[in-house]
Parts: C-alpha cells; sequence; structure tokens
C-alpha cells in the first residue's frame, strides 16, 4: 500500500494550489483524493475506483495542473486531456478546475457537441494546455487539423464505465493512441466493465489501484426506498411527489417520456423541466442553471443528460421508471448524497416490475425500504414530502437575454428554455425556433 496523506498541505502540490484550495474554503481531502495524490504527483499511472460525488475532479486534477505548471502549449497542442462521456460533466470539470488552473497561469479548453465548433478550435489554437473533452467533438477537431495530441503528457479518463456504456470506447482508444506514448494517464470509473479492463490493459502502465466505495458500495448518508404502486395511481403519486419542498430530479427512460412527464406537471402547477439528449446544448445548460437556482424545482431527465449533473443541497432523486442496471441505479443515485451530504433514493415500481427490481436491488447490495403506497397515504408523504400540488398551471420563463450579443446566461443560441417543449404565453418576443438536434457527442 502507497503513503496516505492527511491533508493538502503535505502533498508536495504547487504552492499557489494550495493558496487557492484556501481560498475555495477547502481543507481536507476527501478519501478518494488522500489515497491517490501521492502516486498521481509522482507521475504513475493511477486506477480510481470511486462512486460519483466522491472528489475524483479534483484528484485528478490537482495533480494533472501541478504537475503541467509552468509550461506553455504551443497552438493546437495541449500539454493534458481530460476526456468525459458528457456535455455536462466536461463543464463541470472544467468549472471545477478553473480556479485551480488559474492559480498556475494555465488556460483550460472545453471540447463538447452543441456549441461553436470554431471557438473551440480558436481556443485550442490560442495554446490552451488543459483540454477537457468528449470523445466525438475532440475527434472532428482533430480531423479538421485544429488539434494534435501528441504533446499530452497527462491523460485523464472520467467515468470511463460511461463512456464503455455510450459506445465511445472506440474513439477513447483512437486518442488514447494519439497522446505521448510515455505520458501518465489516470483513469476513474464506479466499475471495470464494459470493456474499461481492456483499456486498463492496454494503456496504463503498472497502475497503482485505489478503490474508495466501490462500484456497488451503498452510502450511510443515502437512504433508499422502495415504493409499490398501481398502475391507476402512479401518475397522482408521482405528481405529489414532484411537488414536494426542494429540489427533486425524476429518472425517465426515454426522452419522449420526459417531455410528456415534464408538460404533465407543469399543467398540475409544479415547476418542472424536461433534460435529456434531444435538447440543444445551450438550452441543457439554461435547463441546469434553472433547476440550480430554484427556477425550476422538479428536474425531469434520462440517464445520458443527468451524468454529470452536481447541484448541491439535492437531497431526492426518483426513478420514475426503474432502471435497467444495478450500475444505473447507483449512478441515478450518485446525484444525491454528494460529497458527505445526505439525501434519498426513490423507486416507483408497479406490480410487473416487482421481480426486476429486487433482482437489480440484490445485486447493488441495497436492502431498500419497501411500502405500498397510494396518493395521499401517509408513508408517501413521510418519505417523499408528497404534497398536493397547486393545480395552478405554470410556465418557466426564459432567462434574460444579455445585451449585445444575445446570449443567455447559460450559453449562446435561442430556442425556449421551457420545460418539456412547453412555451410561455407571456413570451414578448414570440420567437420560438426549433433548435437544430446536435449529435451526441
Amino acid at each position: 500500500m502507497t503513503t496516505v496523506i492527511p491533508s493538502f498541505a503535505l502533498t508536495g502540490l504547487a504552492p499557489a494550489l494550495l493558496t487557492a484550495l484556501t481560498a475555495q474554503g477547502i481543507t481536507e481531502p476527501f478519501p478518494i483524493q488522500t489515497a491517490t495524490l501521492p502516486d498521481s504527483l509522482a507521475g504513475r499511472d493511477v486506477l480510481g475506483r470511486g462512486r460519483t460525488g466522491s472528489g475524483k475532479t479534483l484528484a485528478f486534477g490537482l495533480p494533472l495542473l501541478s504537475r503541467t505548471a509552468g509550461r506553455k502549449a504551443r497552438p493546437g497542442r495541449p500539454l493534458a486531456l481530460v476526456l468525459v462521456p458528457t456535455r455536462e460533466l466536461a463543464q463541470q470539470v472544467t468549472t471545477a478546475l478553473a480556479p485551480y488552473a488559474r492559480a498556475v497561469g494555465l488556460r483550460c479548453a472545453t471540447v463538447v457537441g452543441g456549441l461553436s465548433l470554431q471557438r473551440q478550435a480558436d481556443a485550442l489554437r490560442a495554446g490552451a494546455e488543459v483540454v477537457v473533452a468528449t470523445p466525438g467533438r475532440l475527434h472532428d477537431l482533430i480531423n479538421r487539423g485544429d488539434a494534435r495530441l501528441d504533446q499530452v503528457e497527462i491523460t485523464v479518463l472520467d467515468e470511463a464505465d460511461q463512456m464503455a456504456d455510450m459506445g465511445f470506447l472506440p474513439q477513447v482508444t483512437k486518442l488514447l493512441e494519439q497522446v505521448a506514448p510515455q505520458g501518465q494517464r489516470m483513469l476513474f470509473s464506479a466499475t471495470l466493465d464494459g470493456g474499461v479492463d481492456r483499456l486498463v490493459r492496454r494503456f496504463l502502465s503498472s497502475p497503482v489501484t485505489h478503490s474508495v466505495d466501490p462500484g456497488t458500495a451503498t452510502v450511510t448518508a443515502m437512504t433508499h426506498h422502495v415504493l409499490h404502486v398501481d398502475a391507476v395511481d402512479k401518475p397522482d403519486a408521482l405528481t405529489r411527489i414532484a411537488a414536494r419542498e426542494g429540489r427533486t430530479i425524476l429518472f425517465m427512460g426515454t426522452k419522449h417520456r420526459a417531455d410528456r412527464l415534464a408538460r404533465q406537471l407543469l399543467s398540475k402547477g409544479v415547476r418542472a423541466a424536461a433534460l435529456h439528449g434531444g435538447k440543444s446544448q445551450p438550452q441543457r445548460t439554461r435547463i441546469l442553471e434553472q433547476f440550480r437556482n430554484g427556477q425550476v424545482t422538479a428536474l425531469v431527465a434520462t440517464d445520458v443528460a443527468a451524468r454529470g449533473i452536481h447541484v448541491d443541497g439535492l437531497d431526492m432523486v426518483v426513478n420514475v421508471d426503474p432502471p435497467a442496471e444495478a450500475k444505473d441505479y447507483l449512478h441515478r443515485g450518485g446525484r444525491t448524497a454528494r460529497a458527505g451530504e445526505s439525501g434519498s433514493v426513490v423507486t416507483l415500481v408497479l406490480p410487473e416490475q416487482r421481480r426486476d427490481v429486487s433482482r437489480l436491488m440484490a445485486t447493488a447490495g441495497i436492502r431498500p425500504e419497501s411500502v405500498q403506497v397510494r396518493p395521499g397515504d401517509e408513508a408517501l408523504v413521510r418519505v417523499t414530502g408528497a404534497r398536493e400540488p397547486s393545480g395552478v398551471p405554470v410556465t418557466i420563463a426564459a432567462p434574460p437575454v444579455a445585451a449585445g450579443r444575445g446570449r443567455t446566461a447559460g450559453g449562446s443560441g435561442g430556442g425556449s428554455a421551457t420545460d418539456g417543449g412547453a412555451r410561455p404565453a407571456h413570451r414578448a418576443s414570440g420567437r420560438s425556433r426549433r433548435p437544430r438536434r446536435p449529435r451526441i457527442a
């Protein structure tokens, strides 16, 4: 077992990073950081297994920045690369690393689909040292000649199991073949199935493995509930749960079902929004911001769109459609009870779904509290905080447009920021052009 450090001050991080950590109010490392930093700062290849929300971003971000500090990238030739499966996670990682990158004078570029290809090319050509990217868009920029990876000395794969689930492993493999062959590789994943183990064997050299909160671990601060409900009662029970106080993520199996539920909730007086891959990136960014600031209280999401969502204080996740696999259940639940906070995961189960959900829970190593509920039951209120919605239809106003650029607080572009396709009746401009459906990168 390698050295474990109790504080950031003993890691050997660049002094400017220690100052930045203090400025951000971060004084003690999380377990995954405590375990991995000695090895990652020493330049070793690291395989980190930890559930989402366990502090992985700084676990790889701090050594990446510390080891890259003092170097300058040539145009289009980044020095460090972080590959992630979704646009939201890319933006979350960039935001998390930004104050530390500034502290050591490094420039970061975010490379994702759904936003301006030319702006991203310009950022690379300006000499970004650190690139946070989804595989598809990075391939596009390389093929255009806007980027080369031969100077990349540090490569990170974050949420590698999700990249495998989304079919990105062939692209990831091609990208890893282009980085500096003797460089450092760090791979973080909740599980090692779906071909992730092949990536590890091929591209990581004698990796040091650290398992913190292994893939099937439950969190003591997270409670799990199965609510058995009859089909005739499910819509009403679901509406009451969505009307609870506080922010809630409701998971659906498809984007069409997510859109439909968001419209239904809006009509009942619940401030809901749908988030899925059919939304343009500016729409997704704006909806997430509305969820964070409380304009939207019920976010109806699909698995793909919800990866990478980090919202402080989110205390409940609801599986409206039970997930197909245990690891999907764990990833969904990882949106709550993050960084030591508490949270609940609630799964609505119809009679015909009982056997499959029971098997899924056993695989995930979870023993949920199970109860039969109907709308208005005390048990439904006790578990979820369900309450009667107002019944008065609501609309969610689009964020204000910044003067001059036509950009909103969440990003560029038009399109409605309303929920599930609903449009506010009072919108003065009347603009409602349909956004182009981008390829998910």
